[in-house]
């Protein structure tokens, strides 16, 4: 009894659980101490992530490098309390989501100038959301092929489902707020963003005959919006603290030799993954925006994105660097980081199906010509709608994928790249983010909504 106490309820069998456990509070205690020294957040944020890779790294040696970490009880417990810190923090950020959206979609509509067209406001970011991500399908489709993924492989059979293929037309239908509230608590974002849009035009179209009815609700918006943002600066200002306890979690729960095993597939996605982020930066430099710069200032965006692996919950720290470090206009931002952050995922949605089409296609003999390229560039970026931007969705991606091709029964021979999903979610987590970004920028730059004077370092 005493025994299922410990391991079922308090998480603690083990001396070293006990002593890992002291180390990360230390560390805490620690960059705490810095951030009262007045120690930048970015050099805060580097250190943590420096801190946090090799405390993982630690873990694994102290346990003797085992191939499956998830069968050593100390390691699973010592998980289990660091993701009390790391995923706590992430928890946190997603209680942000639904409110902060809701309201900076209903503000930005309602505040509109009469020349201001929501229309275009949306039709240029999808067709920027869905157009990158076509790039980067292509990125993912020729670098599988340089590296010749999935020819010799050792073929890992995975208990991993495939997802039932939905057609285009469920799928849209699918981001309607049918329930508003259901929506919410799905994290439905693209449904809220409807409901607010309408919200929004409703309050614009009254105000011209009831300005003095509807006031309050809308002095209601405006204090809901400064409170949730107020709220945001508060959380934000932990994530130091998160960013390493996720980073030793993300490193200490996957073995080294799971990771030997597909490393060809590793390297593949992070070369990907450069080549993607230079493009991004080519089409921010074409909009005015120094790069160095940019990065600088979207740093810890970036940072946070590639430790919590989730482009959802990392949204309101996305928007406060459009916003204050970018000079987009606020409801702009929101609108599309909303947006962004649920479809037209270049990491998830984009180059990741790309590698594991190639990798699969390989592995089970199957000829790839140039319609089945454009086959595939066709059927990942249609499915890039409504992937909502949280850890493992990224399978899901894939699964939606294979079955748009015809590929749905050689779904669980990439069991080995399903495995080690956590180190390929870090940067195709931080690429989808940056991506959210890039179209933010050059959307908000089209319709002149970047204040570039104030915040931004223009190329000469």
């Amino acid at each position: 009894m005493n025994s299922t106490f410990l391991s079922d309820f308090i998480m603690i069998t083990s001396f070293k659980t006990v002593a890992f456990i002291i180390v990360l509070l230390a560390v805490l205690f620690g960059v705490n101490v810095m951030a009262k020294k007045k120690v930048k957040f970015s050099t805060r944020m580097i250190v943590s992530t420096i801190v946090g890779l090799i405390l993982g790294v630690i873990i694994q040696v102290v346990a003797g490098f085992p191939n499956n970490p998830g069968e050593v009880q100390w390691i699973t417990e010592v998980n289990k309390w660091y993701g009390l810190v790391g995923y706590g923090f992430m928890d946190l950020l997603k209680m942000l989501v639904i409110p902060l959206v809701l309201t900076s979609i209903i503000r930005v509509i309602m505040n509109m100038n009469k020349d201001e067209n929501l229309g275009k406001l949306t039709s240029r970011t999808i067709l920027m959301l869905l157009g990158t991500t076509a790039i980067a399908a292509s990125i993912g489709l020729i670098v599988g092929n340089l590296f010749k993924l999935g020819i010799g492989t050792k073929v890992v059979t995975s208990t991993t489902e495939i997802r039932e293929i939905s057609s285009v037309v469920d799928t849209l239908r699918g981001l309607l707020p049918s329930n508003i509230v259901a929506s919410m608590a799905n994290a439905n974002i693209v449904a809220v963003v409807i409901f607010a849009a309408f919200i929004g035009n409703a309050i614009k179209r009254l105000n011209k005959k009831y300005s003095e009815l509807i006031r309050p609700f809308v002095d209601l918006i405006e204090a809901f919006y400064k409170i949730i943002v107020s709220v945001s600066i508060t959380i934000i200002k932990m994530m130091p603290y998160a960013v390493i306890a996720l980073m030793a979690n993300t490193i200490a729960q996957n073995g080294i030799e799971s990771i030997f095993e597909v490393l060809n597939f590793i390297i593949a996605l992070y070369v990907s993954v450069i080549i993607m982020f230079v493009v991004h930066l080519i089409i921010v430099t074409f909009n005015g925006v120094n790069p160095i710069t940019y990065l600088k200032n979207v740093s810890k965006a970036l940072l946070l994105a590639f430790t919590s692996r989730s482009s959802l919950a990392t949204l309101p720290v996305t928007i406060e660097a459009l916003t204050d470090n970018i000079g987009v206009e606020s409801g702009t931002a929101s609108f599309i980081g909303s947006l962004g952050s649920n479809m037209g995922l270049n990491g998830c949605s984009g180059i990741y199906p790309a590698l594991m089409i190639v990798t699969i296609a390989n592995m089970a003999g199957i000829n790839m010509d140039f319609s089945f390229y454009a086959m595939a560039l066709i059927v990942i970026t249609i499915s890039s709608l409504g992937i909502a931007g949280l850890p493992g969705t990224a399978t899901m991606a894939v699964s939606v994928v294979l079955s748009g091709l015809g590929l749905g029964s050689y779904f669980q021979l990439a069991g080995g790249i399903l495995a080690i999903d956590p180190i390929l979610d870090m940067g195709r987590t931080m690429l989808n983010v940056n991506g959210t970004m890039t179209s933010a920028i050059t959307v908000a730059n089209s319709l002149g909504k970047v204040c570039k004077n104030e915040f931004v370092e223009d190329i000469v």
